[in-house]
């Protein structure tokens, strides 16, 4: 029986080759040792209008910062959470003001959508997205770390704890080896160890910072056997062929073909949650493939997409990691003032005169991913840290009334004179 026969052979921003043909149908079909669970077909209830539109503004949002990112990467292995980037950003819209929050709300792609609806709607997804299967690990967690004494608005707390479940907690920042311990701990710990650490040093102007991770654990509905994983050889866009550890199997997966590129979905648990891939056609390059999706494009991808009776797939085993500053990202889908240290509004965040300094520094994400015959590991976690532009004001030391000094030696701590002056002699 004619079926399609893929060789998966990279992620994206690395070039692929792909065939298509009948494959001879005494090939051994290989499958998950364990009954897959029964598989979801609907959500638990309908969305709302309101859910419906963030659910598409958070998707634009996705195709965009990928279109930004990929675009500024090429032959770059890119692997990115647009929604981790969406929820950390999303916190930051809460505490934005006049065109700062125009911009992000923009940039965002949140349309006609009021600040009330979008941070329900966050509520509710981060709710969803954690309950649809019980059998896949999903977790989304929000914190703000702030420096201790710096007079965060209380209403600012409470909307990002209400909407968001955010952690948030004072530090001192003066105190680098602790705060550093505490959030990288965090991040560590909200990410199952994948990303130990995303602050490296926390500069002398940081007053804030908010953070996002999302950390997905799933096994395929139909898994590979390892002993039908082998050396193989990588052709990559750029360079010298690599070596691989290419997995295979041959079963039921959806698929759809096209001129430009083959897709098949693989799903995970009750298939709530699947990995579509993506390997362009001889004649087409992966860039030009992740230049065309947008999220017009990605709904027809999807809407193709047909069950096979067997799919014959090849695909590798892959650990990679990904690190990327988002900030000429974000000022390209339009988010500039609330990246200016003279301009930005964040003046629902804290009180003032503080908040008057406030802008964002940086928006960081760091990233994970590990496909295996098993299933997928990934993790992200997205900080996007808000700094002030107030000079640190120095103290003002000035000796004209009576006064006592010290003479010591400093390092065995030796006190050698001591003396009051209380007028001019």
């Amino acid at each position: 029986m004619c079926h399609a026969r893929l060789v998966l052979v990279g992620l994206t921003g690395i070039s692929v080759a792909c065939a298509a043909a009948c494959h001879d149908s005494t090939s051994p079909r290989i499958a998950s040792t364990q009954p897959a669970p029964a598989t979801l077909t609907q959500l638990p209830r309908a969305l709302t209008p309101a859910e419906a539109a963030v659910r598409d503004a958070a998707n634009a949002f996705s195709f965009a910062l990928w279109g930004k990112v990929n675009a500024a990467q090429p032959d770059t292995n890119v692997f990115l959470s647009p929604l981790s980037a969406s929820f950390s950003l999303g916190m930051a819209l809460n505490g934005a003001a006049g065109v700062t929050y125009d911009q992000m709300h923009g940039a965002l792609q949140f349309g006609t959508s009021s600040l009330g609806d979008i941070n329900a709607s966050y509520k509710s997804l981060i709710a969803l997205l954690q309950s649809l299967d019980p059998t896949v690990k999903m977790q989304v967690a929000n914190s703000i770390w702030y420096r201790a004494g710096f007079p965060v608005l209380p209403s600012f707390i409470d909307s990002t704890t209400a909407n968001f479940g955010a952690t948030v907690q004072g530090l001192n920042f003066s105190d680098q080896q602790s705060s550093l311990a505490t959030i990288n701990g965090w991040a560590s710990n909200a990410t199952n160890g994948k990303i130990p650490t995303v602050l490296d040093e926390i500069d002398g102007q940081a007053e804030m910072f908010l953070m996002n991770a999302i950390y997905f654990k799933g096994s395929w509905r139909s898994q590979f056997d390892p002993a039908q994983t082998a050396t193989a050889t990588f052709t990559p866009a750029v360079g010298a062929p690599q070596s691989m550890q290419l997995m295979h199997q041959l079963s039921a997966l959806n698929y759809a073909v096209t001129p430009a590129f083959q897709a098949v979905d693989l799903s995970y648990g009750d298939s709530a949650f699947a990995m579509t891939v993506l390997l362009p056609t001889a004649g087409t390059s992966v860039e030009t493939l992740a230049a065309s999706l947008t999220p017009a494009s990605w709904q027809t991808i999807v809407a193709s997409l047909r069950p096979l009776e067997q799919v014959d797939l090849s695909f590798p085993k892959i650990t990679l990691g990904y690190k990327r500053r988002l900030n000429p990202d974000l000022q390209a889908l339009g988010m500039i003032e609330p990246f200016d240290s003279n301009g930005a509004d964040f003046t629902r965040m804290a009180s003032a005169p503080a908040a008057s300094s406030l802008y964002i520094s940086f928006v960081q994400q760091d990233s994970y991913v590990d496909i295996n015959e098993e299933g997928t590991e990934a993790a992200a976690v997205t900080v996007t840290g808000i700094f002030t532009t107030a000079e640190q004001i120095p103290p003002v030391v000035r000796v004209d009334h009576p006064y006592i000094v010290v003479i010591r030696e400093r390092l065995t701590g030796t006190v050698l004179f001591m003396g009051k002056v209380v007028r001019m002699p």
